[in-house]
C-alpha cells in the first residue's frame, strides 16, 4: 500500500486549498484515512480522519468548520478541502492509513511523502 499526498501551495491568509490522498494497492473504502500535518519544530499533529465504510468523519477542534474532510469514488482518493486558512495552518500535511480514525500517529501505517502548505501573505 502506497499513499502520496498532492495540491499543498501558497496561499494567502483566508484563502483556500485542497489537499488529496492517493492510493496505490488498497481500494480507500476499507481504512481509515488520517490526515497530519507537522510545522517546523513541532509535533505532528492530527488534522481529521474519513472512515468509509462506517461514513465517520472526524476533526481536529483547531480545523473544524474550515476543513472538510470526503471521499472521492471517481479518483480513488481523500481530499482534505481547506478553507479560511490561517498562517498557524502551514505544515506538511500527511496522509495515512488505519484501521480506525485515530488521533494517534504511531496506529497508522502507510504513510505517504507530504505535500507543503503555506499560508502567508
Amino acid at each position: 500500500v502506497q499513499l502520496q499526498a498532492s495540491g499543498g501551495g501558497l496561499v494567502q491568509p483566508g484563502g483556500s486549498l485542497r489537499v488529496s490522498c492517493a492510493a496505490s494497492g488498497i481500494n480507500l473504502d476499507y481504512p481509515a484515512i488520517g490526515w497530519f500535518r507537522q510545522a517546523p519544530g513541532k509535533e505532528r499533529e492530527w488534522v481529521s480522519c474519513i472512515f468509509p465504510r462506517l461514513n465517520t468523519t472526524r476533526y481536529a477542534d483547531s480545523v473544524r468548520g474550515r476543513f472538510t474532510i470526503s471521499r472521492d469514488y471517481a479518483k480513488n482518493t481523500i481530499n482534505l478541502q481547506m478553507n479560511s486558512l490561517k498562517p498557524e495552518d502551514t505544515a506538511v500535511y500527511y496522509c495515512a492509513a488505519a484501521g480506525a480514525c485515530y488521533h494517534h500517529d504511531y496506529l497508522y501505517t502507510s504513510w505517504g511523502q507530504g505535500t507543503q502548505v503555506t499560508v502567508s501573505s
